[in-house]
């Protein structure tokens, strides 16, 4: 039996300026000390920015089905380790939206476990055409990320 999920409870929650999306560590996630492997904190941010765009209104598929396709690309990400994350740790992939410009916007973003910064991140993303190519955001999406960042929005 399939349980009755919603995509919000896949998706995490706003919560205040944030948005939050827990995570459980398993073995996959780890290396040979049962530590997450340095490289996995990039997947959590990942999926943490994803789901925030989501509940946001901004959604990937959306972007593709443009006459112009449009994704995301990180440009720029700065990540500073804090303390481990353990196999079964349940942990809490926290992002928050700092600034937009026309064809960016940048993120502030941490792993909690118990209320312990365990990684954070200041993330760069660009809105790009499928060759590439910086593109400016379409205005609906824009202004969904720039009610989120609220007065930092540039």
């Amino acid at each position: 039996m399939t349980p009755n999920l919603q995509s919000q409870d896949l998706s995490g929650r706003i919560t205040g300026d944030h948005h939050e999306l827990p995570v459980r560590i398993y073995y996959e996630d780890t290396d040979f000390s049962g530590v997450v492997y340095h490289a996995n904190y990039l997947k959590y941010f990942e999926r943490g920015r994803s789901e925030y765009m989501r509940l946001i209104g901004v959604h990937h598929h959306q972007l593709a089905a443009l006459d112009e396709p449009l994704a995301f690309a990180v440009s720029a990400i700065n990540i500073r380790y804090l303390s481990p994350a353990r196999i079964d740790d349940l942990v809490c992939v926290k992002s928050r939206l700092n600034a937009v410009r026309g064809a960016s916007f940048s993120l502030d973003q941490w792993l909690e476990r118990d209320g312990q910064k365990l990684a954070e991140a200041q993330v760069q993303v660009v809105c790009i055409d499928l060759k590439g190519r910086p593109k400016r955001l379409p205005k609906d999406l824009q202004a969904a990320i720039k009610a989120r960042a609220g007065e930092k929005a540039l």
